[in-house]
């Protein structure tokens, strides 16, 4: 295919976002749907707990190892033909997940579909963000992030319905309609880039210190609450080779020729900004859900639909914002949506921190959707800045980059919110069982209660006097569960809050730039031309 010919009509341009939309919404479901389904898997394979982490831990690693390469296996392999091949393995793999007879047969099929899915996403944004001009960008983008973002919120619902009412397996079984579509879609409308340049040779030593360095760190997150972080020789292990690792990784990219990941992306003030945003984001975003889940189910009893529904209203608020924000981008400075965006969100995470045993559904979803909303104006804005002064040339190395950054804040903030919950809630429960004391006339009385209440069940006086202790006691620990969420909640409100301040030393992205005087016009494709065999 060659860059000659006419430019790129409305009609094939909106073709091919859906088309890479339809892979995105795919990989992105299938990440999430999987957690819901663990028990289901566990009692159907003969696993035990810590043998079924696997199939979460063997995808993310396989995604966070090939991320990093994505931008330079498309050049190496060319970008129409590396998305197809990623849609294939990821398709291919989803069946065989579904039909794995054993425990070690499903992890391996897993890692397939971490190393197909890993890539589609900076391949899409790369896609979309050359063939549509900066000012119908935002549009493109949002139209693209309702699926990026409804993934999340849809997938615990849907992966919990399908669990319940048919067969773990059919988690992975829908997703090869949907696979086999986008490969068509994919096949009929997708193109090379003309501005892609073919690596002329490969850096075994960099693509190894990769690979190790990323896959290592990522074990260390999914593994580290689990084994007690570095009390545990095996994390304290994982995570020296993952710096050591990393470290050269980042020494051999900064001085190859031709690196796998080109860390020169982060000169550019907008990309590195815009990096720490989005992990910062991705950080609180995804550990709120996280714990917002874990509220629902293990303090007020909700099951795993019902949670999936309290996650819902999200999605509404954030199909609405995305579409608001992808009309008003190329519009006004996209530092004030951006920075709207980051304080609706800790307004949100400040109501969540409020949280009581007691609270209804809505008093649950409001916020929910008040987070949502906030969402949409982050990840439009926060997608032109980042990625509008980047050359042609290096945009899909550079969204290969910005999903890194992405991932690790995602996984970072999973692994805190756990390792924090836990942490707060033996601080609290020790400070509050502390303050418990028997001589109290309010502890007295409600023992008094407790008691009566045993005693009227057919309980004898010492029985029902050792079950209202106990019943004392979990309350306590209950008490001390929800401060610990309160405190986790507030946190993660002053992560978005502190972006505020960051916020202002970006550059505001204009529909027409003008380049500076003196200097040559940047190279720029408001239209890309369609492609012609």
């Amino acid at each position: 295919m060659t860059a000659a010919g006419p430019p790129l009509s409305a009609a094939r341009k909106w073709a091919i976002t859906i088309s890479v939309m339809f892979v995105t919404v795919m990989q992105i479901l299938d990440t999430s749907v999987t957690n819901v389904a663990l028990p289901h898997m566990q009692g159907s394979l003969s696993a035990g707990v810590e043998e079924m982490a696997w199939v979460i831990t063997s995808f993310l690693a396989a995604n966070a190892i090939v991320i990093p390469a994505t931008g330079w296996l498309s050049g190496l392999v060319g970008r129409r033909r590396f998305f197809l091949l990623c849609t294939v393995l990821f398709t291919v793999s989803s069946f065989l997940s579904g039909i794995a007879p054993n425990l070690t047969f499903l992890v391996l099929a897993r890692v397939f579909q971490g190393l197909g899915g890993g890539p589609v996403i900076p391949i899409s944004q790369a896609i979309m963000w050359e063939i549509f001009p900066l000012k119908q960008r935002g549009m493109a983008m949002a139209v693209w992030g309702i699926g990026i973002m409804m993934g999340p919120i849809l997938g615990p619902t849907l992966g919990g319905w399908i669990a319940d009412n048919w067969s773990w397996r059919w988690i992975f079984y829908i997703n090869l309609p949907i696979g086999v579509l986008g490969f068509f879609m994919a096949s009929a409308f997708v193109f090379d880039s003309p501005h892609a340049r073919k690596p002329g040779r490969v850096d075994v030593l960099g693509l190894a210190l990769m690979v190790l360095g990323f896959g290592c760190l990522q074990l260390t997150l999914d593994w580290g609450e689990r084994e007690d972080w570095f009390d545990s020789r095996l994390i304290t292990a994982l995570a020296v080779v993952a710096a050591c690792a990393l470290v050269g990784f980042v020494t051999r990219e900064l001085m190859s020729r031709e690196p796998i990941l080109d860390l020169m992306v982060f000169h550019d003030r907008n990309f590195a900004i815009a990096s720490v945003v989005i992990a910062c984001a991705v950080f609180g975003f995804f550990a709120s859900m996280l714990l917002l889940a874990l509220y629902t189910q293990k303090l007020l009893g909700y099951d795993a639909w019902t949670s999936g529904l309290v996650l819902a209203p999200g999605g509404f608020g954030n199909m609405i914002s995305l579409l608001i924000a992808g009309r008003l981008v190329a519009r006004m400075d996209q530092r004030m949506l951006l920075a709207t965006g980051c304080f609706i969100n800790g307004v949100a995470l400040t109501m969540m921190s409020h949280m009581t045993l007691g609270m209804d559904y809505w008093s649950l979803a409001w916020p929910r959707f008040v987070q949502g909303l906030g969402m949409g104006f982050i990840f439009v804005p926060l997608q032109t800045l980042a990625l509008a002064t980047v050359r042609m040339d290096r945009l899909g190395n550079a969204t290969a980059a910005f999903n890194v950054v992405r991932n690790m804040g995602g996984s970072l903030g999973v692994a805190l919110a756990t390792t924090l919950l836990a942490r707060r809630s033996q601080y609290h429960q020790t400070t509050l069982i502390g303050h418990v004391n028997v001589w109290s006339a309010e502890t007295a009385a409600r023992l008094k209660e407790w008691t009566a209440h045993f005693v009227a069940q057919g309980a004898d006086p010492f029985t029902a006097q050792s079950r209202a202790l106990a019943m004392l006691y979990r309350d306590t620990v209950g008490q001390a569960q929800v401060l610990a969420y309160a405190d986790e909640f507030w946190l993660f409100s002053m992560v978005f809050f502190g972006l505020l301040v960051i916020i202002p030393f970006m550059r505001r992205v204009r529909a027409e730039p003008a380049p500076p005087p003196g200097a040559p016009r940047p190279e720029r494709v408001e239209a890309l031309p369609a492609p012609t065999d």
